[in-house]
């Protein structure tokens, strides 16, 4: 629309418009808006002798107020094509907003606000998380993250009989479904999911969903992590976790902030198409990672976690850091997580161990956390709670402590 005003601007020396030739009841101003008795908004588009009469309810399409003088046919057949423009743009940006609030709202749990969220999820601020600032190769200096690279489209808490895996390459999956009946053949979005796979029973998964507003430029960080190897994915992919509330048991064991390269830490894979990427984090792939998981699992309904995903900036023009996309969940309920059929050729190897030996962890952790101040690392995690920070690679196997914690 700011376009059509330039154009109007254009021709209004060509063809001058009296404000006396308006017709309409209405308070002819040069400012930006007045109203009608009827309710309906008047907007100017910086011109102050042409309106376009927008009713605020959506009841409507918007109407120009046509001129009197029959003379001004021209400019009123250029104001009947603004006003076409004007609706048919209306018309799409309301239809992409429509389909995105039916993938967010469309979960086992609703969407809240970030403050107040009981058994739901929501986007917090990037400020909250601490990323790589642009000076860190020689300061180590980490900086409030900014606003994300990737737009909120949905979060899954869902369940099955096996472990859930490839969610976005079931045609059964409700984001996959919504995006083949919104976008049927040709220029689909292109969407991101991070699915945390949990080592427990019921085979839990909680899936965070993203959206690419616009393609990456070519050669870019993201652009290279998208046609990369999972060599480089897995050196690259970090998971910041913030621990925004919940019992000082978790908090010990986790950190308030904790920082991962996950391809280090546990078995990611990498499902790639034209139209999305998925990285499944198999948490029951490290004995550590399943130890801790389980550990939370059991105070979930009382803890209120924030997850922010980073593809790290390891050269000076990689920095700062830019965080892909983040997610809140709060006090969820296992069972308020939607059991789902998974394809018979699902990933259906099951990681999680007896629950006595869940238990014997467990209470290993409690009595360990409750013996005293530790030494940094001595628990495989080091907390990022300064903004000046040291970071070491910590190798191993995935049994052990094979993650980067920064």
């Amino acid at each position: 629309m700011l376009l059509l005003a330039k154009i109007i601007r254009y021709l209004q020396p060509c063809i001058p418009v009296p404000l006396k030739g308006l017709v309409g009841k209405i308070a002819v101003r040069s400012s930006s808006c007045t109203w009608l008795s009827s309710g309906a908004n008047l907007h100017s588009f910086g011109v102050s002798h042409l309106y376009i009469l927008n009713p605020p309810d959506g009841t409507s399409y918007s109407k120009m107020l046509l001129l009197e003088s029959d003379s001004q046919k021209y400019l009123r057949i250029l104001v009947n094509l603004i006003n076409f423009l004007h609706m048919a743009n209306d018309d799409v940006a309301r239809d992409e907003t429509d389909w995105i609030e039916r993938v967010k709202s469309g979960g086992a749990v609703p969407l809240l606000e970030p403050d107040n969220c009981p058994n739901g999820w929501a986007t917090p601020p990037g400020h909250v998380f601490m990323v790589r600032g642009p000076d860190y190769l020689s300061t180590k200096v980490k900086i409030p993250g900014s606003d994300y690279l990737l737009k909120p489209l949905g979060f899954d808490w869902i369940k099955a009989s096996t472990k859930i895996s490839e969610i976005l390459n079931n045609p059964n999956s409700r984001v996959r479904r919504a995006i083949e009946e919104e976008f049927p053949e040709v220029n689909r979005p292109f969407v991101w999911a991070f699915h945390l796979q949990l080592p427990n029973k019921d085979n839990h998964s909680a899936v965070a969903y993203f959206l690419a507003p616009e393609p990456f430029p070519e050669g870019s960080l993201v652009d290279q992590f998208l046609k990369g190897d999972n060599s480089f994915r897995n050196s690259r992919l970090k998971l910041i976790a913030n621990i925004v509330k919940g019992p000082w048991i978790v908090k010990k064991a986790v950190g308030e902030q904790a920082i991962c390269i996950i391809g280090r830490a546990v078995s990611c894979k990498y499902h790639v198409s034209e139209f999305f990427m998925e990285v499944d984090i198999d948490i029951g792939s490290s004995m550590v990672a399943s130890a801790i998981v389980h550990l939370a699992f059991g105070y979930i309904m009382a803890l209120t976690v924030d997850l922010a995903f980073v593809i790290e900036g390891q050269t000076e023009s990689e920095l700062p850091e830019r965080i892909l996309g983040a997610v809140r969940f709060s006090e969820l309920n296992p069972a308020s997580a939607k059991q789902i059929d998974t394809p018979e050729n699902s990933d259906d190897l099951q990681s999680s161990l007896p629950t006595s030996w869940w238990k014997s962890i467990g209470q290993g952790f409690s009595h360990l956390l409750h013996a005293g101040p530790q030494e940094n690392g001595s628990s495989g995690l080091v907390h990022a709670n300064g903004t000046v920070e040291h970071e070491e690679s910590v190798e191993g196997s995935k049994n052990g402590t094979s993650c980067d914690f920064m």
